[in-house]
């Protein structure tokens, strides 16, 4: 693993942990690289019957490193990123995730492809992909208006409008919201609750729950892959990505 991201096996539940506190735990080329890594480790051991997400201190997931992002390749078939969005869409086992303070971007869009999420109380999520000059991933543009309607999608994922804990749980990316302090306490015991239940039977569940949708996840992956690769080479995400790192906002005014 790399020292920003680390695995605990606690009884059947494999944990884990972006440790990146410092910077809000966003994610660079390596940490995806480990992410994957620990995800094929995790099918493939028997021991293993849960998946925990969890992140280091104040946030969850702050997003992309937008240096390192922007340094690299979104080739679909190469890069780090769409190779962990390929194994996590697709993995067998119960994936949970434990979200606290902020979400942002990938640390929302991967709750997609989770089957339950536990929320602290202070959670605040977001999704500005339009305001970086780039397009959802990870299959969000077809996950979302699934799960709260076009106008919803538009607000979350267009405008980049924040959301608290609450409005994610009645949307139903989120399943509980708890006090931050316990939000680990709670993630243990979801994971067991899990791991006591007949392996097969659930592996086999969550195959069938999938099915009806998998194709069309794969292919709305890979179309948004395609367009935000374009994207990211052009002139908007460089104008949002210059204006993130001068300290000021972005002037979009002379783009058509």
């Amino acid at each position: 693993m790399t020292d920003r991201v680390s695995t605990q096996l606690r009884g059947r539940a494999q944990w884990i942990i972006l440790e990146r506190p410092e910077r809000l735990n966003a994610l660079d080329q390596e940490m995806y690289r480990a992410m994957t890594r620990a995800l094929v480790a995790a099918s493939k051991d028997p021991q293993v019957r849960v998946v925990v997400f969890a992140g280091e201190g104040r946030a969850f997931c702050a997003g992309n490193d937008l240096k390192d992002f922007a340094s690299g390749s979104l080739d679909p078939e190469h890069s780090p990123v769409m190779a962990f969005l390929r194994e996590i869409a697709a993995f067998p086992k119960p994936v949970l995730a434990l979200v606290h303070g902020m979400a942002v971007g990938i640390g929302t869009t991967l709750l997609l492809h989770c089957d339950q999420v536990i929320a602290a109380s202070d959670a605040q999520f977001s999704l500005p992909f339009a305001q970086l000059g780039l397009v959802p991933e990870a299959g969000s543009s077809l996950l979302v208006p699934a799960l709260v309607g076009h106008r919803k999608a538009f607000s979350w994922l267009v405008l980049g409008e924040r959301f608290g804990a609450e409005e994610a749980m009645q949307a139903g990316l989120v399943n509980r919201v708890v006090p931050g302090e316990g939000i680990r306490a709670a993630g243990q015991e979801l994971a067991d609750r899990i791991a006591a239940l007949p392996p097969a039977a659930v592996r086999e569940s969550k195959a069938l729950l999938r099915h009806p949708r998998s194709a069309a996840v794969r292919q709305a992956m890979a179309q948004e892959a395609e367009v935000f690769a374009r994207q990211l080479a052009g002139p908007e995400a460089e104008e949002a990505m210059v204006a993130f790192f001068e300290k000021r906002a972005p002037d979009f005014s002379s783009f058509t």
